[in-house]
């Protein structure tokens, strides 16, 4: 296994993150964290990149005013970025950390960026995922 990737498992499990799925293959983690709104996090050791993805939702119409809203509310998170996918459908929260000096506190910070984010607009995502 790689140091990498058992250092990553260590920090998630000492953040009393749920591991739903592991590929030691694949450097993969699926983790969740139900109380803080976090299901079905991708968590991808590429060396030398950390991967964080979290779906959101996706975008049912072409609607410019949905972008701009996004693209505003990436000023406000602290670690990471909402993005599209390939498929310009999906939404999804995205953040890389170097691996290299990888530490608890990195991690921590990405996976805090994301619950406060979700926590602080829970309802504009869910309004944005009916457009």
């Amino acid at each position: 296994m790689d140091k990498h990737f058992s250092k990553v498992k260590e920090y998630l499990l000492e953040l009393n993150y749920e591991i739903v799925q592991e590929d030691v293959e694949e450097s993969l983690f699926v983790v969740q964290n139900e109380e803080a709104g976090i299901k079905n996090l991708i968590i991808d050791c590429e060396d030398p990149i950390l991967i964080f993805e979290q779906f959101l939702f996706k975008i049912k119409n072409d609607n410019v005013n949905i972008y701009k809203a996004l693209l505003q509310k990436n000023r406000e998170i602290i670690h990471g970025a909402l993005v599209l996918d390939e498929t310009g459908i999906n939404v999804i929260f995205r953040d890389t950390l170097q691996l290299e000096n990888i530490d608890l506190n990195e991690v921590q910070g990405t996976l805090n960026s994301l619950e406060l984010f979700l926590s602080e607009y829970a309802d504009e995502l869910i309004q944005f995922s009916k457009n």
